[in-house]
């Protein structure tokens, strides 16, 4: 990723489990991706409080989420 491309959340997750695998679905796509969690690195998870992101380039939102499907699935 270009530092200049516009970064969007296209997923919120629980745990970065769930992040890695829809992360690892984007990435077998072609889509690049990456995880952010506010847990020191994951050396601090009782300190996430706003969930585990998903973060994709602004124009591959729209193939990231046919990729991930409806997440009321």
């Amino acid at each position: 990723m270009n530092p200049s491309d516009d970064l969007v959340v296209v997923r919120t997750f629980l745990n970065t489990f769930d992040a890695d695998v829809a992360k690892g679905a984007l990435e077998a796509a072609d889509i690049d991706s990456f995880v952010r969690a506010d847990d020191a690195g994951g050396m601090r998870p009782h300190l996430w409080m706003g969930g585990v992101e998903l973060i994709v380039r602004a124009e591959d939102v729209e193939r990231a989420n046919e990729v991930l499907g409806d997440e009321r699935e």
